[in-house]
């Protein structure tokens, strides 16, 4: 899981680019969730908590350009 002091320093592209690959991973571990496959269900946790970082720091970004 990436800190927040590196994510900002991180351009919007970047950040976007990180968010589609964080949404496959959640994705992917939904589904072995279902299967009964996940052996680290912590991983999923720590998925949703960069997500939402992720989006935090591009809604600020966003609130702050206008």
């Amino acid at each position: 899981m990436a800190k927040t002091q590196d994510l900002r320093a991180q351009k919007n592209e970047e950040l976007e680019g990180r968010l589609g690959e964080l949404k496959k991973e959640q994705f992917n571990l939904r589904f072995q969730r279902a299967s009964g496959q996940l052996t680290n269900t912590a991983q999923f946790g720590k998925v949703r908590t960069e997500i939402a970082q992720i989006k935090t720091i591009l809604r600020q970004r966003q609130d702050t350009a206008q």
